[in-house]
């Protein structure tokens, strides 16, 4: 099912051809073939893809799971300090 390389050179450079034919009725014809173009392109990087072992998997989801809770209490710990100085700001301008 391997796509011959000449003939997707080919396809794409008719492709190419007929979107440089700018009309709408251009677009309008070149669109099929872009689309096939397009599918098939996808369905070769699809097949490069591979899917993370067990291992890899569990140790980033360690690591996201890590940085989560030490960015929830980065923000909980600045969010006091700036709560706590409004407040006091608060208190000092209005028992004047």
């Amino acid at each position: 099912m391997g796509v011959d390389t000449g003939s997707r050179e080919k396809r794409m450079a008719k492709s190419i051809a007929a979107a440089a034919d700018d009309s709408f009725g251009g677009r309008v014809k070149s669109w099929p073939e872009r689309v096939k173009v397009f599918y098939n392109d996808v369905r070769t990087e699809m097949k490069k893809v591979t899917a993370p072992g067990l291992k890899e998997v569990q140790a980033t989801t360690a690591v996201v799971i890590i940085t989560v809770f030490l960015f929830g209490l980065y923000f909980w710990i600045i969010d006091n300090v700036i709560g706590r100085g409004i407040d006091s700001l608060f208190r000092y301008f209005t028992h004047r």
